[in-house]
């Protein structure tokens, strides 16, 4: 069996590209299981707060990626209670993947926040240095892959179920493919799509597999080819491997990297873009089709209800369409084919009922052979090697076992142009 890459990196999440308008259509299976930096702030007098919460962020509301979790946090808090910004809730922006993570941890700490968030990969270890240090305060960190092996009663992980979104997302890729088959656009053998992903990790193999499995399910021909930047952020880079897949003959494009890079490559050459993490309508109208994203707020309400509650907040937490922590954004019906909504609502209601799985071992191939046994690397260590078994009832069972995504096998049909681990 041919697997990628057996580290499991999740990444910081998604920088994401919620540039355009937010009408989110939350296809909301199951329930979750249980620079410089700097401080914004409008001041306030932080009477009546049950709990002070800080969050701390690679970057600042200049990068959609950290955008997506600030608009989270700031709803979460003042639905909750917690209503000042720099007094209530503070905010730690452009806090690089290093011990000047700690460090505003610590002065977190200092201005009384009892629970803490983090929205990078590589905070992770700086989380854990200061959850060790302040048994007192709770730190949760997104997209990590080390609570459930460290064991810290105030150390925990989250991420989403986002391979459903992205799945669904698919599904409408299907849907224009096969559009553009009927219309006479294209034939059938030239159904191709092209990915840029940021680097080949779980996280993004996970993504574009899920994508390409939605694809397939309404184009079994289909095909695609990944081209990886290896860097998250570029928008010179991204562009290009857009640019190079279309050149390709890719007749569609989807990414997991964080810029608009993909998205103006595709306008400008009239391809259609499935986009990640917000919707490009504004910029990009007459290719966009939809978007998945995560949406955060579902996780901060349940740990800030947790600790005011004297609750405990789970090690691994896995949001989902049920927690309405996997959204879709609206469809722009000028580029989507006919009837993609109510395709989409049929397929998330099979995913929320537990009768579709999105990596059902029937519906993909490793080297022409179906897989009945799969052992991935959930538990973080120097081993770097398979030690779960995760195929059972026919399908992957992704982000089960832990929050962050496993998912790291190559299936047939999808043909990597080059790799790039970082």
């Amino acid at each position: 069996m041919k697997s990628a890459h057996k580290i499991a990196m999740s990444r910081r999440g998604f920088l994401g590209l919620g540039l355009g308008s937010a009408a989110t259509l939350s296809l909301a299976a199951c329930g979750g299981s249980s620079a410089n930096s700097g401080t914004s702030s409008d001041g306030g007098s932080g009477e009546g707060a049950a709990i002070k919460v800080g969050l701390i962020c690679l970057h600042d509301e200049n990068s959609t990626y950290d955008l997506n979790f600030i608009k989270a946090f700031k709803e979460a808090c003042t639905s909750l209670g917690i209503k000042q910004e720099g007094t209530d809730f503070l905010i730690k922006t452009g806090i690089p993947e290093s011990n000047e993570c700690y460090d505003a941890a610590a002065e977190l700490v200092d201005a009384g926040c009892k629970l803490i968030f983090a929205d990078s990969f590589g905070h992770e270890d700086y989380m854990i240095q200061a959850a060790k240090e302040f048994p007192e305060v709770q730190f949760c960190h997104a997209t990590g892959t080390k609570a459930h092996t460290e064991k810290l009663p105030n150390y925990h992980n989250a991420f989403a179920a986002i391979y459903e979104g992205r799945y669904l997302a698919g599904v409408a890729a299907g849907l224009k493919l096969k559009e553009m088959i009927d219309a006479g656009t294209i034939t059938a053998d030239k159904a191709k799509m092209g990915y840029v992903g940021a680097f080949t990790y779980a996280e993004v193999i996970s993504g574009y597999t899920s994508f390409f499995l939605g694809a397939k399910s309404i184009v079994p021909e289909v095909t695609m080819e990944v081209t990886f930047t290896g860097t998250w952020y570029d928008q010179a880079l991204e562009q290009e491997g857009a640019t190079k897949l279309i050149n390709s003959g890719c007749v569609l494009i989807s990414q997991h990297a964080d810029s608009m890079g993909a998205p103006n490559a595709c306008e400008n050459a009239k391809v259609p873009n499935v986009s990640y993490n917000g919707s490009t309508i504004d910029s990009c109208p007459n290719t966009f089709i939809v978007s998945s994203r995560i949406n955060w707020a579902p996780y901060y309400t349940e740990c800030i209800n947790a600790v005011t509650g004297g609750k405990e907040i789970p090690v691994d937490y896995t949001g989902t369409l049920a927690t309405d922590s996997v959204q879709l954004t609206e469809i722009n019906d000028k580029v989507a084919a006919k009837g993609t909504a109510e395709k989409l609502e049929e397929v998330k209601a099979q995913l929320e009922a537990g009768t579709l799985h999105v990596f059902d071992t029937k519906t993909f191939a490793v080297e022409g052979k179906e897989l009945s046994t799969y052992k991935a690397d959930v538990d973080s260590d120097a081993k770097m090697e398979g030690d779960t078994e995760v195929i059972s009832d026919g399908y992957f069972h992704e982000s089960e076992f832990r929050s962050a995504p496993y998912f790291d096998l190559q299936i047939d049909g999808i043909k990597l142009l080059d790799t790039n681990f970082g």
